[in-house]
């Protein structure tokens, strides 16, 4: 009986020493699935670009450029986040709408900065967007629409216009989940505040686009990709008030007169 004992205890042991062994390792690292996952967000993101920028007409005038960028990089700069890693996009289209790509593409629409009421609002919608880029939406919301074997199927050049075609309607034209979609905001009104950008103002935006007012037809587009829109500016407001910030202007106002003239041009 003592043998029996003794020799239980001793696999107990065994197995508990190997468990504990197995927990210390790395297996992702291991086996490479992180690198894997990275990369082929890498040859997503870029296949994706290439298939939109060469149906639509990038906008390449510094004066709306630049200070776009100026605000992008206050952000990521007041939050930790690699401004270098964020290729910033600006497409000449009327409709209101801003949408992130995989591999850290940020794609803004002539069309908001026109509907924008200042650099706030602006800031407002950028900062949402990181946050998908930064919080994994993107993939997150691409796998579960197309399917990881058809986007796998994509990267090995086995992919087809079509594929191409509903992977960018998926990622410009539907919405996240509703529970990603407040984490976003939430995020973005982490990052305004420590970038000294006032959050309501986005908050105000998105009322705007739940409302009944003149420019809601014309702001349907970002409406379609942002649902709930009256009630997640509440929730902004709200979450907003339990932070203490000091909202300062990343822009002089000479530049943003001269950034909505231009982009009202195009």
């Amino acid at each position: 009986m003592d043998k029996i004992v003794f020799r239980l205890i001793g696999i107990v042991s065994l197995f508990s020493i190997s468990l504990w062994a197995a927990n210390q390792m790395n297996w992702m690292e291991l086996f490479g699935v992180e690198e894997n996952i990275s990369s082929t967000e890498q040859k997503v993101g870029e296949l994706l670009w290439e298939f939109y920028s060469a149906n639509n007409t990038e906008v390449t005038k510094d004066d709306l450029l630049l200070p776009i960028d100026s605000i992008l990089t206050k952000i990521c700069e007041s939050n930790s986040i690699e401004r270098d890693e964020i290729k910033l996009h600006l497409i000449n289209n009327d409709e209101v709408n801003a949408f992130a790509l995989p591999n850290n593409h940020l794609v803004i629409y002539s069309g908001l900065l026109v509907a924008v009421k200042n650099e706030a609002e602006l800031s407002g919608v950028i900062g949402h967007e990181i946050a998908h880029l930064q919080m994994d939406h993107v993939m997150k919301k691409l796998v579960k629409e197309i399917g990881l074997a058809v986007i796998i199927t994509m990267t090995s050049g086995n992919g087809n216009s079509q594929v191409l075609l509903e992977s960018i309607k998926t990622l410009t034209s539907s919405a996240y989940d509703r529970s990603l979609e407040e984490e976003a905001d939430f995020k973005s009104v982490d990052y305004l505040i420590k970038a000294d950008i006032d959050p309501t103002a986005f908050a105000n935006f998105l009322y705007t686009l739940g409302g009944n007012n003149p420019d809601a037809e014309e702001l349907m587009s970002w409406v379609s990709t942002h649902p709930y829109s009256k009630e997640r500016a509440e929730e902004i407001v709200n979450y907003s008030q339990k932070k203490n910030y000091k909202a300062k202007q990343v822009l002089d106002s000479a530049t943003w007169h001269i950034l909505k003239k231009e982009a009202e041009r195009l």
